[in-house]
């Protein structure tokens, strides 16, 4: 059986095979693609770091080098079979960026010739397989849509759930010595035990241990988030959990400022804007807020657009006994601060409300939306299961839109409580400004259907207006309202957990305006970059010592 899993494994579905003949057109316009993305150099200083942590240093970031090795094919397939074929340098560059040949910025879009639409299940699943037959496939065997397995054709032409640490076992059990290695040589208790157990998850695909485990973690400077984590790029089912890592460094400065927003967790729970029944849950009382310097991504948290704070574990199991950790990726949001957003504000946020964009409230409004994550709630009130399970594909971009408007309101609230010294104003204006800059990340990203929804709502309250020259000017007194009414509408839907509400809501408000596409294009005219891609490694950070 082992053997037929492994032949399995390597067989590549015909609908994501690359074109036959490399393109020989259009190099101009994959150069311009490849534009879209800012570089950045990410460094951060590592003379925080111990002499013991600088040694573990390149087998971690190997270790995470792994977790790209299985993304590519779970997103796609053998990367070789593309890359190997591309000719031309913009080309290969931008498959490397979107990790296959669908323009993540562009709905994933196919930009090779001979390249038809990617699968909604990516490489997860047959490429053939419709949700339905995956839920009548699951009912019989509920492997079929563990977070932790690929989904195959078996001989007889079912389906067979195979799963991962056999699936991807060369990656996998390379990571998981990396990480052994590592923890001999670390000196913290936390994060030695954490890499340990890290490694056992791999080879077992069981994580709760590991998670708690980093969640334990409290004097560690050197980090690293590895495995499958985030479910964004199944969107057959919204089931399976992609490989990715980051390899960070505590900045404890910033997070001792940061640390006091943590304890004032269940306060936030129970204002929030919902009958009692919407927030019965408690949120676990050990959630860790802090700020860091990132030195690697890979895998899924570096394909396409990059995220700047990360709100782990996703386990609902851990999150109500622990709580969850906020991580706030300090060098990568100034350089998206830096590059982009301020850039955008320049075209299209009113001359008078451009002083209101500040990098303060960018990493306050980033900060709150990891918080909301944890906020809410995560089981149905029917008793059904969770939140995830009942809404599934829809359930990733409804929880960022959450995130991003239960953050804004969490600003508010702290504001009146006199807990969060801040400029309104700046957090609204800078709000606006960033759903102009995440919208663009595209259909094919939560975080760009979210913000396209939130956008349609907030225009709809009269939160903002647009001046006959195109510019956008905040209204605080509708903009206080709006987001206090989609905070409760969101609320409500996740903990009703209907699919087809939530689908009603997604059509009703995740249309693009033409009007807003032509803004949207001003900025691409203008040579405002969509994001930022990296250049970044081991060799980087020596070079920058």
């Amino acid at each position: 059986m082992r053997r037929l899993f492994l032949l399995l494994a390597a067989m590549l579905p015909l609908a994501c095979r690359p074109a036959a003949e490399p393109p020989n057109a259009g190099a101009d316009a994959l150069a311009a693609r490849v534009d879209q993305y800012h570089r950045f150099r990410l460094t951060a200083p590592l003379d925080s770091l111990s002499a013991a942590d600088r040694a573990a240093l390149p087998l971690l970031i190997e270790a995470a080098q792994q977790m790209d090795a299985i993304f590519w094919r779970q997103a796609y397939g053998d990367p070789d079979t593309l890359l190997g074929g591309l000719a031309d340098p913009s080309a290969r560059r931008y498959a490397e960026i979107n990790y296959g040949p669908w323009d993540r910025l562009d709905g994933n879009a196919p930009f090779l010739p001979g390249v038809g639409p990617k699968p909604p299940g990516a490489g997860f699943y047959p490429p053939d397989l419709t949700p339905e037959a995956l839920e009548a496939a699951a009912a019989v065997d509920p492997a079929l849509k563990s977070e932790y397995t690929m989904v195959r054709r078996a001989a007889g032409g079912g389906l067979e759930a195979v799963p991962y640490h056999v699936f991807f076992a060369e990656p996998t059990e390379r990571a998981a010595t990396l990480l052994e290695q590592a923890a001999n040589r670390v000196q913290d208790a936390g994060l030695k035990r954490y890499l340990t157990l890290r490694a056992r998850a791999l080879r077992t695909d069981d994580y709760r241990e590991s998670d708690l485990a980093w969640m334990d973690m409290k004097d560690n400077t050197l980090d690293l988030v590895i495995g499958p984590i985030e479910h964004y790029e199944d969107q057959l089912a919204g089931a399976k959990a992609a490989h990715e890592a980051y390899v960070l460094v505590k900045d404890r400065a910033w997070s001792r400022r940061l640390a006091r927003y943590a304890a004032l967790l269940p306060m936030l729970q129970r204002g929030l804007p919902v009958p009692d029944a919407y927030k019965r849950e408690t949120p676990g009382a050990d959630s860790d807020l802090g700020a860091y310097d990132a030195l690697y991504y890979a895998g899924d948290a570096n394909a396409g657009s990059k995220t700047i704070a990360i709100n782990l574990p996703n386990d609902e199991q851990v999150q109500l006994l622990r709580g969850t950790r906020r991580l706030q990726l300090k060098n990568s949001m100034r350089a998206k601060f830096d590059a982009i957003l301020t850039p955008i504000a320049g075209a299209l946020i009113a001359e008078n409300q451009r002083r209101h964009v500040t990098f303060d409230a960018f990493f306050g409004n980033t900060m709150f939306h990891e918080v909301a994550h944890g906020l809410g709630i995560k089981n149905t009130l029917d008793g059904r299961g969770t939140v995830r399970a009942a809404l599934r594909d829809r359930y990733s971009a409804l929880e960022e839109g959450k995130a991003d408007v239960l953050g804004l309101y969490m600003v508010g609230a702290l504001h009146k409580a006199g807990e969060y010294d801040a400029d309104l104003m700046d957090h609204y204006t800078t709000f606006l400004a960033g759903i102009f800059r995440s919208v663009r990340f595209g259909g094919a990203s939560a975080h760009g259907q979210a913000n396209l929804m939130r956008f349609n709502f907030f225009r709809e309250q009269g939160a903002f207006t647009r001046d006959a020259d195109g510019l956008y000017r905040v209204e605080p007194a509708a903009f206080e309202k709006a987001i206090g009414a989609l905070s409760e509408q969101i609320l409500r839907l996740q903990g009703d957990g209907s699919y087809e509400a939530v689908q009603t809501f997604a059509e009703r408000y995740g249309a693009m305006d033409p009007a807003l596409q032509k803004d949207l294009d001003r900025l691409g005219a203008a040579g405002i970059p969509v994001d930022i891609v990296f250049e970044q490694g081991w060799s980087v950070l020596e070079s920058g010592r």
